[in-house]
């Protein structure tokens, strides 16, 4: 049985003020697998239910992308279909310089008109460069404008070690990547479009009469393999991008810098085996769980309920699932005016003394600011005036009876 604790306190407070605005942690367990060893210059396991990291090598070395950088261009390109509330059956002409990108193609032909969905698939299934590069320019006008957007696209989803040059990931000076950003990426990319993994999971997709398998071969070993991206350049390495659904748990591996086909598939593999062997995915709470009632003084009501901003799921090694506890913390009292949705707290997700995930404690609804007088601060109500109202008369009554006695 989960057990709640409440700590409150003008440190606090303090703590609250400083943070500022709330920015979604990313926790490791962490990680002390000895025994895993990992043939990749760098690599990253992550939790993608939970957003813990399971597993990390050299996490934030920065590294050419290569077509990693497509997964960035397919999250954007999806965001501004959706907000422009474009179809996929919109046809889209293909410039002169989609058509002489090089590297892996779709085998796009100047100047013929194809669908927003064959660029789509061309560019999860076929890796294609010159799809990238014409879904980019019909989206933004051109390839430099829509490199612009996916920029602003990494900021807000806080890739902090990564640069973008172009929408394909070929080679350019100041194009980097990390394999955490990679992970970190991935996960925003199946939680705001879950539907691409149908694309990413599509075995090969024929154009022009031209057969192209997906060159994630992970999809053909039957272990819940259903995306993501596969990567090459000779600077870097091969590259794979890796994500497998077992019941509630979903795992995103990402391996960086092997040096065969077989390596990274081999990799990427182990790690995901790894985490669906020896950890659990536990949800703690429902995301509409209620915490509190709060104080709050000078408001029209005196005690507001408190929400998670998330819903509770954690990971936890196997055979560590009861030990998970939570803390909720929060000032004494809040001061209205008091919005809904406002951050009032915080709830720590623990084991063993570890914090695991710290989520916001939000306000259920709005508290407008009320009329209050002395009592309010004193505890409100009848009562709490009757009592002022008694100490008053027998301190008159006192002094009357010093002067009298004089």
């Amino acid at each position: 049985m989960l057990q709640f604790f409440r700590k409150s306190g003008i440190p606090f407070l303090f703590l609250i003020l400083l943070l500022g605005v709330f920015s979604k942690p990313f926790a490791s367990y962490p990680s002390t697998a000895t025994h895993l060893r990992i043939g990749a210059q760098s690599a990253v396991l992550m939790d993608a239910v939970s957003d813990q990291i399971l597993y990390e090598k050299n996490p934030t070395l920065k590294m050419s992308p290569a077509s990693f950088v497509k997964i960035l261009t397919l999250y954007t390109a999806l965001d501004m279909l959706r907000a422009r509330n474009l179809t996929v059956d919109n046809r889209v002409t293909v410039s002169e310089k989609a058509w002489k990108t090089r590297g892996s193609r779709m085998f796009l032909n100047m100047g013929e008109r194809v669908s927003v969905e064959d660029l789509l698939k061309g560019i999860a299934i076929m890796s294609g460069n010159d799809a990238s590069v014409a879904l980019a320019e019909y989206l933004a006008g051109s390839e430099d404008a829509f490199v612009m957007e996916m920029s602003q696209t990494a900021q807000r989803l806080g890739l902090k070690d990564s640069q973008f040059r172009n929408a394909h990931g070929m080679p350019a000076e100041g194009q980097y990547m990390t394999a955490f950003d990679m992970a970190l990426l991935a996960r925003w990319y199946i939680e705001d479009h879950p539907e691409a993994l149908t694309l990413h999971s599509t075995r090969g997709f024929e154009h022009h009469g031209i057969q192209q398998p997906n060159r994630n071969t992970l999809l053909h070993q039957n272990i819940g393999v259903d995306g993501l991206i596969t990567g090459y350049v000779e600077v870097s390495g091969y590259h794979l991008a890796a994500t497998a659904k077992r019941g509630n748990q979903r795992m995103i591996a990402v391996v960086m810098g092997c040096k065969t086909t077989k390596q990274r598939a081999r990799e990427a593999r182990k790690l995901l085996e790894y985490g669906f062997r020896n950890f659990s995915t536990i949800r703690t709470f429902e995301k509409d769980a209620l915490f509190g009632p709060e104080k709050v003084i000078r408001g029209k009501q005196n005690q507001v309920d408190l929400v998670p901003a998330e819903e509770g799921w954690v990971t936890v090694p196997k055979g560590k699932e009861k030990t998970i506890g939570l803390t909720t913390e929060a000032p004494p009292y809040l001061k209205a005016p008091v919005q809904k949705g406002q951050r009032v707290g915080r709830l720590l997700i623990q084991s063993e003394g570890k914090v695991l995930k710290e989520i916001p404690l939000l306000s259920s609804s709005d508290v407008p600011k009320g009329i209050y007088l002395l009592w309010t601060f004193i505890g409100g109500g009848m009562l709490s005036l009757t009592l002022v109202g008694l100490i008053v008369f027998w301190l008159i009554r006192q002094s009357k009876r010093k002067r009298f006695y004089r």
